[in-house]
């Protein structure tokens, strides 16, 4: 049971690290600002709710990034990306920021 504990616990910085591997292999520097998430459970699945606020340098790359962000693949370790949106996006001053919400399950 702890191993399961523990594997919620750090699945937000599992996450996020994906978020910014997938980000780097786009050339792109994504900066988590704020990241929270809340464990979530259905009668046949256990995971976790994120909410997490990035910026990004404002380019053409780093807004397609942002657009095809939804339909990319995240390798979680003992977890799935079962979905995954960007709320909100918006740029000022060079800089894009954005909110992204996703759904992660724990894999059977």
């Amino acid at each position: 049971m702890a191993a399961r504990t523990a594997r919620r616990r750090d699945v937000g910085a599992r996450l996020e690290r994906a978020l910014i591997a997938a980000a780097a292999a786009e050339a792109c520097v994504l900066l988590i600002v704020e990241a929270r998430w809340v464990p979530w459970a259905s009668v046949t699945f256990n995971g976790a709710r994120h909410r997490l606020t990035v910026q990004l340098d404002e380019s053409l790359v780093a807004k397609a990034w942002l657009v095809a962000l939804p339909e990319l693949e995240l390798g979680i370790s003992g977890h799935l990306v079962a979905d995954l949106h960007v709320a909100t996006f918006a740029a000022t001053d060079g800089v894009l920021c954005a909110t992204i919400e996703a759904l992660t399950v724990e894999e059977c």
